[in-house]
């Protein structure tokens, strides 16, 4: 029997070993599979990307600035014409200038004039559209009362005032 107790508890020893390398083997698993891996982008590669995501950004607005600065110069030039040179230039020559410059300037100043009626248009009804629906909702809106300055209303009484006193004086002197 002490045979038999021998052989049991290298047996136990080894099974123990066994459990405690499939112990160690699992968590090495857990552990590999919970480490994160590295990714592509490394700190330095989202540095430099970001880097030249804003040069090219920079890039864009400039081209972009200019685009709109050259569109701007067009649209003027097409607008007002070009530049005419006046020097050695008769004193008839300089008058057509000026005449063709007053041609346009009041062309201009007439279509302002025709936009600025037909704003007032459109305003008058939109406004007279509005009133009509809250008519039909049944809604009454109060219209926005202008403010006035206590001291004017002081202001005209006095002068009321000053004038019923004046036509008292007047009428005791003519008495």
């Amino acid at each position: 029997m002490a045979e038999d107790e021998a052989k049991d508890i290298p047996v136990v020893e080894d099974d123990a070993d066994a459990r405690r390398a499939e112990v160690k083997a699992r968590m090495a698993k857990e552990t590999a599979l919970t480490k994160k891996k590295k990714g592509f982008m490394t700190p330095a590669r989202k540095s430099k990307l970001r880097m030249l995501l804003r040069k090219k950004a920079a890039e864009e607005l400039k081209k972009e600035e200019a685009k709109r600065k050259e569109e701007r110069r067009r649209i003027v030039g097409e607008r007002c014409g070009k530049e005419k040179p006046i020097e050695n230039i008769p004193d008839d020559g300089l008058r057509t200038i000026v005449q063709e410059y007053y041609n346009h300037i009041l062309a201009c100043e007439d279509a302002k004039y025709d936009l600025e009626m037909k704003l007032m248009v459109n305003d008058f009804t939109i406004v007279d559209l509005t009133n009509k629906v809250t008519d039909l909702r049944g809604r009454f809106v109060k219209p926005t009362l202008k403010k006035v300055a206590k001291f004017e209303d002081k202001f005209a009484q006095l002068n009321k005032k000053a004038a019923e006193f004046k036509f008292k004086s007047e009428l005791d002197q003519t008495l």
